[in-house]
């Protein structure tokens, strides 16, 4: 199934429970704005490449739109198209005041020069600046980018606009970025874990878990719960997945992967297991935490894990999603269980409006004080519709979209 079909799936669920007239469904599920663009550049090499690049604005019913901006090889307009709907869902759910969109250049960044992927980046820019902008769409950092990318995509921006550093997120600090910006993510499923597991009853110290992806999110997510005293058995990259019963050293790990690129390859204090093996160990939490699609109908019957949580978007196909329903795996999805990041970023950008720094502690606070009120809201809302996470987490974030687009009417 597409990305674009799945997340229907899951919306047309939603709306049925809240019984949304079909008028109102086109609505909400039709995109704002699709764009497509041709970007040519000339090459370390001399040689004109020409690539494509895609920004969907999906909403903007509660506010500008925010979404991520993706270099991968593998990036299309129905990915982008879906993940831009995702982000709507997402801000709505957590309740910050924006819509959703979403970016993407189909480039392999790891076989480009870093003065290739600057040209890139700023070409995109150039085509994409006018539909752009503080109050209007406020891209950030996604898979394939970084903060690195966000500084050049600043500057080329301002050189139609002027200074105006709230025009993107996930910035260096130098260049009024948010503290804390880089391990968002990663902490809010970390704090969304620690949510979730003492709802259910269950102890840090008699928790195993296992962690698919070790970038970004997957690191920093380990390093939060490690430090929670929940015991690590499994964690996966690119190169493979590593496996002790006893729990693995994390720290050695997180510097081990600092040291090599921010690769797990090499690792010796554990056994080797593929990322297949790792999905389907018996433990009582797994986070995937790298790209969709790894858990899927072929695979769902054998995952042993009771509860999941989803770190990356999609990870579960909405197939495996019903596999595992029947199965009574407790799935919180993705919209509210990676919502850290564009959490952070509203925080950035609340900041770089007002010309104003906050220090790292009060970005943790702050962004703890959002998860925890919109987990309790989720589970609440499933608890008394004796739903899904999933499905109350759409319902809520539906809901507020609907009133706010209602509110404004049409004209």
């Amino acid at each position: 199934m597409k990305p674009y079909e799945a997340t229907r799936l899951y919306f047309e669920r939603a709306a049925d429970r809240l019984e949304l007239d079909e008028s109102m469904r086109k609505l909400l599920l039709t995109p704002k704005r699709e764009v497509q663009v041709q970007i040519p550049v000339e090459m370390d090499s001399g040689k004109i490449e020409t690539f494509v690049g895609f920004r969907v604005q999906h909403d903007a019913s509660r506010g500008p739109m925010k979404g991520g901006l993706r270099y991968h090889h593998e990036v299309d307009l129905d990915e982008v198209r879906a993940l831009a709907t995702l982000m709507t869902w997402k801000t709505a759910v957590v309740d910050l005041p924006y819509g959703g969109a979403k970016g993407g250049i189909a480039i392999d960044p790891r076989k480009l020069s870093v003065k290739e992927l600057e040209h890139i980046t700023r070409k995109f820019v150039d085509q994409i600046h006018d539909i752009i902008g503080p109050d209007k769409d406020i891209p950030a950092p996604d898979v394939g980018t970084s903060s690195r990318e966000m500084a050049w995509f600043r500057n080329q921006y301002e050189k139609y606009h002027g200074f105006s550093p709230a025009c993107v997120t996930g910035k260096p600090v130098e260049h009024y970025g948010a503290e804390g910006r880089e391990e968002a993510t990663g902490r809010g499923v970390g704090i969304l874990a620690y949510k979730l597991l003492g709802n259910l009853g269950r102890k840090p110290k008699e928790t195993t878990v296992a962690l698919q992806g070790f970038g970004n999110v997957g690191s920093h997510a380990a390093k939060y719960l490690h430090e929670s005293e929940y015991k690590i058995v499994a964690v996966g990259d690119q190169s493979g997945g590593y496996y002790r019963k006893e729990g693995l050293d994390i720290p050695k790990l997180l510097h081990h992967a600092l040291q090599n690129q921010g690769l797990l390859a090499g690792f010796q204090d554990a056994d080797r297991i593929s990322n297949e093996q790792l999905l389907e160990l018996e433990v009582n939490l797994l986070i995937p935490a790298a790209l969709g699609g790894v858990i899927t109908k072929r695979n769902a019957a054998r995952i042993k894990a009771p509860i999941i949580i989803e770190a990356a978007n999609g990870p579960i196909d909405p197939d495996a999603d019903d596999i595992l329903a029947e199965q009574g795996t407790k799935v919180l999805p993705d919209i509210l269980a990676n919502a850290g990041g564009v959490t952070i970023s509203y925080f950035e950008w609340v900041q770089n409006l007002q010309y104003y720094k906050w220090p790292l502690n009060r970005v943790r606070q702050e962004l703890e004080s959002v998860l925890s009120r919109a987990f309790q809201r989720v589970w609440d809302e499933a608890k008394e519709h004796r739903t899904s996470l999933r499905t109350a987490a759409y319902m809520i974030a539906i809901g507020r979209v609907h009133r706010a687009a209602k509110l404004a009417g049409v004209g």
